[in-house]
């Protein structure tokens, strides 16, 4: 994997223990590229043979004109956090949204298909989400932005579905997804009035550290039930796994490494 800082990434981690598993003699190495070395080390990607490739901050934009070819949702997002070398051609990936709906699928039990969804936050993992939720099904996806231009151009990502709103909307919603960084690390804050939620709400966090922040305490103490970001960093991860092997991802396998890797580094990146 690529990225700049990358020391903190728990992406080693947690593919390591999940080609372990599945038998793989494959080994996934953390890489510091500075930005402007991105494009060496793509073609150092062609000519080592690798099979794939996680990216991250802040080379996930920067890689794609280095790639043969985009997915889909790469090319919607204008952003590539997986590569896969297939048949001598690098193919730029984005696993984020994917990841984030077989997430929330394994922490409720829930399907987003005819739901109405709030995403808070417009920036590069919300859009992911947003586009995400859409292709799922969902009736609505209301995204909440202090930029409403940003909040707009997120919202286009769900098609019909997707409009630009405000906090009242998550009265009516069932699923609440915060994508903003408001309560990570030390941070308390919470980014809405937790009055506004209830029983009938899913809250989920894409933030993973702290493991429990102080929107899940609030949404929680009012019937809430709710869940932190660490299933969407592992399904991301078991898309891309899936991508380069061929092999179903053992996913909890992964999420124990997750666990274990988070346990071990109070500050991951």
């Amino acid at each position: 994997m690529i990225g700049d800082p990358v020391e903190h990434s728990l992406s080693p981690a947690i593919h390591n223990a999940a080609f372990a598993a599945a038998g793989l003699d494959w080994r996934c190495v953390a890489l510091a590229v500075r930005a402007g070395d991105v494009p060496a080390a793509l073609t150092g990607v062609r000519a080592m043979g690798l099979r794939g490739l996680s990216v991250t901050m802040p080379h996930k934009a920067a890689v794609l004109d280095g790639v043969d070819r985009l997915s889909p949702a790469a090319t919607a997002l204008g952003s590539v956090n997986c590569i896969v070398v297939r048949g001598g051609q690098l193919i730029g990936a984005n696993t984020d949204g994917e990841g984030f709906v077989r997430g929330v699928q394994d922490d409720f039990g829930w399907s987003p298909e005819g739901a109405v969804c709030v995403v808070l936050g417009a920036g590069g993992a919300a859009r992911a989400v947003v586009r995400s939720l859409a292709a799922a099904g969902a009736a609505e996806v209301v995204v909440v932005n202090r930029s409403v231009e940003r909040a707009r151009t997120a919202a286009q990502l769900a098609g019909a579905q997707g409009r630009v709103g405000d906090v009242s909307d998550v009265v009516r919603a069932q699923l609440v997804v915060n994508a903003t960084p408001v309560g990570m690390g030390t941070d308390a804050a919470v980014p809405l009035d937790p009055d506004l939620l209830g029983a009938q709400h899913l809250v989920a966090e894409l933030i993973y550290h702290p493991p429990r922040t102080a929107l899940m305490t609030a949404a929680a103490a009012r019937g809430a039930r709710t869940a932190n970001g660490i299933s969407m960093l592992v399904h991301q991860a078991a898309v891309a796994f899936e991508h380069w092997t061929g092999v179903e991802a053992p996913v909890e396998t992964m999420r124990s490494a997750a666990a274990a890797a988070l346990s071990a580094d109070t500050t991951p990146a």
